[in-house]
Parts: structure tokens; sequence; C-alpha cells
């Protein structure tokens, strides 16, 4: 094999290894053996979401993390989606709960020509994203990163995508969606990446934090849903999107210190606004 053939398998390896620790069926079949996990597949009939607490609980979220130093830049997503460093000039990136832009700024890092669009629910936020950006020294970056406010859960986008679904109540899910496809141009595509099913901080939460059906709320008022490959599938198909890809990314983290091996789990997945005829 070539030298460019042993990088091309090295890459194929490392990516499988940031994907494929263990297989998704195999944690299903311990979580439904277990009984005590039982209470997660039990159905439930959700109250009716309240959105003024929600929005609430993400601001208070933002402002106890100020700092920055709470999230790390989300790196890998250079390699689970290779669209956002290797994409044309002038390409356009929204970006749907920023939060202090963890996403953003290893995207306008690697990639020097895109612009991205970037909104979450509070105006502090935003204020402090740009902060941590200007203080990274990403060069011309201003002109790159323009932010604005926006409760994409209750409010419309402005009429001029790599976001966290798993925030948003899953019965506004439909629509919010509904308006990504509406302000996408033909061609254009949603990255996903949330929460998966039997993700080990689903598989912590107690019986009482149970808000829904695989829906959870943490003791600082803010939402977690963990998604199955299906139900993605229809939120997006069933908005008009056709699927590219879309699968569990299962991955082993190990905390060296508590010597402890945990198993967390994603949805990667894929979406195209169909291109018109």
């Amino acid at each position: 094999m070539s030298s460019s053939g042993d990088a091309e398998a090295e890459a194929e390896a490392e990516a499988e290894y940031f994907s494929k620790d263990f297989e998704w069926e195999e944690v299903r079949a311990d979580v439904e053996s277990n009984p005590s996990f039982r209470y997660h597949l039990l159905p439930f009939q959700p109250s009716k979401s309240q959105t003024e607490s929600d929005v609430r609980a993400w601001k208070r979220f933002h402002v106890r993390h100020s700092s920055g130093k709470f999230f790390k830049e989300r790196r890998y997503l250079l390699k689970e989606f290779p669209e956002l460093v290797s994409s044309a000039p002038h390409t356009k990136l929204l970006e749907v709960g920023c939060g202090n832009g963890s996403t953003a700024l290893p995207i306008l890092r690697a990639n020097k020509d895109v612009i991205v669009y970037a909104c979450d629910c509070s105006d502090e936020t935003l204020e402090r994203a740009k902060e941590i950006l200007g203080a990274a020294t990403i060069v011309a970056f201003s002109h790159r990163f323009r932010t604005f406010c926006c409760d994409v859960s209750t409010d419309g986008f402005p009429n001029w995508l790599i976001f966290t679904l798993s925030a948003i109540p899953l019965e506004r899910m439909p629509r919010f969606i509904k308006e990504c496809f509406d302000v996408l141009n033909p061609g254009g595509m949603v990255l996903f990446r949330d929460y998966g099913l039997y993700d080990m901080t689903m598989l912590r939460f107690e019986e009482d934090k149970r808000v829904g059906f695989r829906e959870y709320m943490r003791l600082d008022g803010t939402r977690s849903y963990f998604f199955c490959l299906d139900t993605v599938r229809d939120l997006f198909v069933g908005s008009g999107f056709t699927e590219l890809e879309l699968d569990y990314c299962c991955v082993k983290s190990v905390n060296r210190q508590k010597g402890k091996c945990m198993r967390r789990i994603w949805v990667h997945g894929k979406f195209q606004k169909p291109v018109l005829n």
C-alpha cells in the first residue's frame, strides 16, 4: 500500500475509533435487562412545558458558567463533519443555541472562509461568546461571527445549522425543524449531533427527574431529551429533508483519576434540503 493509502487507512481508523468504540445494541440489551433502569423504559405523559421557565433556566445556566471554562472547544465536530472545514468560500453556517461559542470557535479557526450566524436566547450569553472569541485572537473573525438574540423554541427565525435540539421540549421540535428547513437554501444541510438513547447521562437521571418519555430535567431547570434514530428520522424527513447519514456515535470516555470507563452515546446525522429541479 502507498504512503497516501496508509494515511487514508489511519484516518479511517481514527474516525472509527471516535464513533464505534462499542455497539449501541450492546448497551440497549444491558439497559433493558437491568431492573434498576426499568423506569427509563416506561411510558410517560408529560405535563405542558413552561416556555418562560425553560428560557430563564438556560439564561441562569449561562450566567453561572460565564467564564467559558465549563465548555471545552468542540474540535471533534471538525472530524464528525468535514464539511465544516472543506466548504466553499463564503459558506454560511447557522448555529442555533451557540452558548459561549465553544462550537463556533474551532470552526472559525479551521475554516477562514466560513461565516457563522449564531443565535441564543440570552443577549448576555451572546456578548460573552463574542468576548471569548475575541480573546482567542482569531484573525479577522468579527465580520465572520454574526450574532442575534432569538428563542427558537417560540420565535421564528429572522428572514434572512449546528444545534442542540435536546434542549427544546419534544412537542415543539417539529415546528422548530420546519423553521430550519425554511431558512436553508436548496441543497443546504443540517449537521446534527445530540444525545443518544441510553447515553450514560440519561441513565444517571433518577426517576423523579423525568418530565416526559426520554426527557429529563436537571436540578437547574434545563432539559435534556435522548434521541433514538427513528425519532430523528421522523422529525427531519417529516419536515421535508432528505436523509444522508444517520447513526449512533458510541464513544468510551475514560476518567483516569477515578478509574472509570463511561459509555457515551450521541446521534450523528446529516440531512439535506432537496435541490429544486
